[in-house]
């Protein structure tokens, strides 16, 4: 991730901001991680803390201390979860393996898992009980493809990049499927299905693309930006694989860019020269960091905002049955 050391005169810097900043839309929270944040906030309503999560119910690490001051305790080992406890999964999804040992531990579960990550493993359990076996394009030891992953116990094979595609040994390639983590990058992604098709021209693509809708926008946004700007800003955590890719898009599209966690990451060096400053915000970053680096770059000498054309997004996702509480 590019990022400076804090430092530079702030006398300086005041005059070395743009006078105008870009503001990406979409940008922020989607359904997904709106309905996973819910859902706890919701348990901890109804049913009083401690809630349990297991993993960082998102990747944002703002948003994980603000539940915990609330009462989530965040885990990683069902272990730690006392008997009798409610537990939550998070917006990544869980192995089966997972989902098997905190049923027998006789939890009150509720899945936050983001329905499109869902969508995925029921395509994938589907076309197992047909016999397919299975190429997962994602990043090694990211919690969403582990879920994904582990909802099978043999039969899917792991690829980061292009150059895993020509090592990668299926049991069989007549029934071969390929499913892709949500959170890639959309050109990175279509790049490896490229290789995956030419060494098997027989695999089965998803019948829907898997990369969410989120991503996509998020992604396309900040590919119309780009061009606009002499500096990207991307709110994000850095475990955040979205926040991620747009920081990595915004570079490879020329344009140098910073990911921050929050407004004190910000280094005055990065806008020396800049007339035009893009900001946007990972899937899982809330708006109060948005708004609060904008204040930043106020200081710093940025003098209006301005919002771009951009798809509106209205899905929602509903909570799971047993949450709604009895004042909405």
């Amino acid at each position: 991730m590019a990022k400076a050391p804090l430092g530079g005169s702030e006398v300086h810097a005041v005059t070395s901001v743009g006078a105008e900043i870009f503001l990406a839309e979409p940008r922020g929270f989607c359904a997904g991680v709106d309905r996973a944040i819910d859902i706890v906030e919701h348990a901890l309503t109804k049913f009083g803390r401690p809630i349990y999560v297991r993993h960082e119910i998102v990747h944002n690490t703002y948003v994980v201390n603000d539940l915990k001051e609330k009462g989530a305790i965040f885990i990683e080992e069902l272990a730690d979860v006392p008997p009798g406890a409610t537990l939550i999964f998070s917006a990544h999804g869980v192995s089966r393996a997972i989902q098997d040992e905190a049923e027998r531990r006789g939890f009150r579960i509720f899945d936050a898992t983001c329905p499109l990550v869902s969508k995925v493993h029921v395509e994938l359990a589907k076309l197992h009980k047909e016999g397919y076996e299975f190429i997962m394009i994602g990043h090694k030891g990211h919690p969403e493809v582990e879920g994904t992953m582990g909802q099978l116990d043999s039969g899917i094979h792991l690829v980061e990049d292009v150059e895993d595609v020509v090592k990668v040994q299926p049991g069989q390639t007549e029934l071969l499927a390929v499913v892709t983590q949500t959170t890639l990058s959309v050109d990175d992604a279509a790049e490896i299905v490229a290789a995956v098709k030419a060494r098997f021209p027989q695999v089965r693509e998803p019948k829907q693309q898997d990369i969410c809708y989120a991503t996509q926008n998020r992604q396309d946004a900040v590919k119309l930006m780009s061009p606009l700007v002499d500096v990207v800003i991307v709110v994000g955590s850095p475990t955040s694989s979205n926040s991620n890719r747009l920081r990595e898009l915004a570079d490879r599209l020329g344009t140098p860019a910073y990911m921050v966690d929050s407004a004190t990451d910000l280094d005055p060096a990065w806008f020396e020269g800049a007339q035009k400053v893009g900001l946007t915000a990972g899937a899982s970053a809330p708006d109060v960091l948005v708004q609060e680096v904008i204040a930043r770059l106020r200081a710093l000498g940025a003098v209006s905002v301005r919002t771009l054309d951009g798809i509106q997004e209205t899905i929602k996702f509903p909570l799971p049955k047993g949450l709604k509480l009895d004042t909405l």
